[in-house]
């Protein structure tokens, strides 16, 4: 590959708590969540390309073109930076698709932030932030490539100091579902309340209880309608995890383990179960520029 081309990873995403404090205006959920990127990732090479912006996706079954997160954040780059645009992209698609792990939002700030590389960095920190606000509510996450605690709509970001780095197992069933009906079926008795500082509380032991921080308000309405959410969350406990969540609007599910050993054991477990797909993972490391 050349200089002039880049090959990275866009890493997955798990909510480890999800809690909703309000509905605003704008039909948006605010909330604050705590969110840690893993290495199941898609890849994405992007290359000087001829006019335009063309887009080439393999793996999973992906929208192509300008519905493709990927084609809107590209155009967003050039359209903000008054480059003309003239790019090749070809996104390798490994994360599991509307399964509540962030996989497009992941890829559309991969694209922001390595085009910025490409081009010499026209855009800042902050501008960068701005368009990928614009772009989806989780994709400003990615962006920051670590553990973060997010309030408003979840574009509002800070390190999430304190979370250990344990491993993972990701299951998802065969199932789609989408954020937009999740969030509009949800019914909350009550919201909650001091939540931020519940969180920060927690992060502040000596020792994280795994169980007093994983929830996530949208699972009870995922797996009223898909009950094997519940069946993976009970098969993950018997598997040996420390506590098991479903991420997002699912229908992916999480165990957290203290160690590798531990998370190879229970996949070769739940691999047995025949619920879903079964990753392995573990905290993700940003690539070095």
């Amino acid at each position: 590959m050349d200089a002039s081309s880049l090959s990275l990873a866009a890493p997955a995403k798990l909510n480890v708590r999800l809690k909703i404090t309000g509905r605003r205006p704008d039909g948006y959920h605010d909330l604050v969540s705590l969110m840690v990127p893993v290495d199941l990732c898609d890849r994405l090479v992007i290359r000087p390309g001829p006019n335009g912006m063309a887009l080439h996706c393999e793996g999973r079954p992906v929208p192509g073109g300008r519905e493709n997160l990927v084609h809107q954040a590209a155009r967003a780059f050039f359209q903000a930076t008054l480059i003309p645009a003239a790019v090749s992209i070809t996104l390798i698609k490994k994360i599991p698709v509307a399964a509540g792990l962030g996989g497009g939002s992941s890829d559309a700030a991969c694209v922001l932030g390595a085009l910025n590389r490409l081009h010499g960095r026209p855009l800042t920190e902050a501008r960068l932030q701005d368009l990928a606000r614009e772009l989806g509510a989780d994709v400003p996450f990615f962006l920051k490539g670590r553990p973060c605690l997010a309030r408003g709509i979840g574009d509002i970001l800070e390190p999430a100091h304190g979370w250990p780095p344990f491993r993972y197992l990701i299951v998802t069933p065969p199932l789609a579902v989408s954020t937009a009906w999740a969030y509009d079926n949800v019914k909350l008795k009550k919201l909650t309340s001091n939540e931020y500082d519940y969180i920060v509380r927690h992060l502040r032991q000596d020792r994280i209880d795994v169980s007093a921080i994983l929830e996530n308000d949208l699972e009870a309405v995922t797996a009223s309608r898909f009950p094997v959410i519940d069946t993976i969350k009970r098969c993950m406990m018997e598997a040996g995890a420390n506590g098991a969540l479903m991420t997002g609007s699912g229908p992916s599910v999480f165990g957290i383990f203290d160690s590798t050993t531990r998370a190879l054991a229970a996949r070769e477990v739940l691999i047995r179960k025949n619920v879903g797909e079964v990753f392995s993972a573990s905290p993700w490391k940003p690539e070095r520029a």
